[in-house]
């Protein structure tokens, strides 16, 4: 297991501001409430460690596979529904959704190979990520990756705790399947709109990996 290069920062303010509290702990509180200070630098110490835990990224085999469509996101299956898409399309889509909770590997993977033909950032609100308006409201990014088989939009969607959406998506730019489309802060959601009438091979409420489970196959 390794961490991700997003999170280096992070985990350095938050461990120095860690250590200082608990020093500061030692010195003012330890002499007269010993059991407080090793409370206080167990509970500290703990959501460090969850902090780091949110930028892991495990060793694993990865599905490659032309014909399949990969998970983009650690996560839960959430929506497997016909959408009316007018952000790029402008006609009906099939939307596999896979919502990331805070436990969740949080790193982004391209669902295939392909070329980026599209890549936007939009503003939005922060509503939870499990909220039907969050595909349409919420801030997120917005990428069309296309090969000789289908157009898929994949969108990165921010929820009420991730409000940091990277993305490394280049228009024009060919990508291959499992290599990183991007990172999530804190978990949240993503999208795909596949044509209709593609092959889904997972169902509402199954857990999926990154890299590994396949959402669905081309025809």
């Amino acid at each position: 297991m390794t961490i991700h290069k997003e999170g280096y920062k992070t985990i350095l303010i938050i461990g120095g501001s860690i250590f200082i509290l608990i020093m500061l702990s030692l010195q003012y509180i330890n002499p007269s409430l010993p059991i407080v200070h090793n409370f206080l630098s167990i509970v500290l110490v703990a959501f460090w460690l969850f902090i780091v835990s949110f930028f892991r990224i495990p060793n694993r085999d990865f599905t490659c596979d032309e014909n399949a469509i990969v998970s983009p996101a650690d996560g839960k299956v959430v929506v497997i529904e016909e959408i009316f898409d007018t952000e790029y399309f402008n006609e009906k889509r099939l939307q596999i959704s896979v919502f990331m909770s805070p436990a969740n590997v949080h790193v982004n993977r391209y669902p295939f190979s392909g070329k980026v033909l599209y890549s936007k950032y939009h503003k939005g609100k922060y509503l939870v990520a499990w909220d039907p308006k969050s595909s349409t409201e919420n801030e997120r990014h917005s990428i069309v990756l296309e090969n000789t088989k289908a157009t898929v939009l994949v969108k990165q969607i921010a929820g009420a705790l991730a409000k940091r959406i990277v993305n490394y998506a280049k228009v024009d730019e060919a990508v291959s399947q499992n290599s990183e489309l991007g990172f999530i802060k804190f978990g949240s959601r993503v999208d795909l709109l596949l044509p209709i009438g593609t092959k889904v091979n997972v169902k509402i409420g199954d857990q999926v990996k990154n890299g590994v489970s396949v959402l669905a196959t081309f025809s």
